[in-house]
């Protein structure tokens, strides 16, 4: 069963099994404005809960992403490469930035759920 969670960094992984798909919240895209650059981790690369992953960058501004959950990096969107602007379309569908395979699987339980997530945002309207 897919399930979907967040970070307090507007990162999002929806799992299905021990695989994760990660990219950044509709709300983190309306915040940056139009995407126009993603720098993508490579395949293979492993990662700490937290640790720096990617970045996106924008008209205004570039955005680190860190790594929602522990894990090792099996897959990125190549499509971003030339359309970036996919996050902004559609954030948490065609605008995913990578896939990771899950070290830890019990890191996952301790993200905000959808309910969650949008009370956070309400605390830092």
């Amino acid at each position: 069963m897919t399930q979907l969670r967040y970070t307090k960094d507007h990162e999002y992984i929806r799992v299905d099994g021990e695989i994760g798909v990660v990219g950044i919240s509709d709300y983190a895209q309306s915040q940056l404005g139009d995407v126009v650059f993603v720098e993508l981790p490579a395949i293979g690369a492993k990662f700490q809960l937290g640790g720096e992953i990617a970045v996106v960058e924008s008209v205004k501004a570039a955005s680190e992403i860190y790594a929602p959950v522990s894990g090792e990096v099996i897959a990125v969107n190549a499509e971003l490469e030339n359309q970036p602007g996919l996050i902004n379309e559609e954030a948490t569908g065609k605008g995913w930035l990578f896939r990771l395979k899950l070290s830890d699987p019990k890191e996952f339980e301790t993200l905000m759920d959808e309910a969650a997530y949008q009370a956070f945002l309400k605390s830092i309207a």
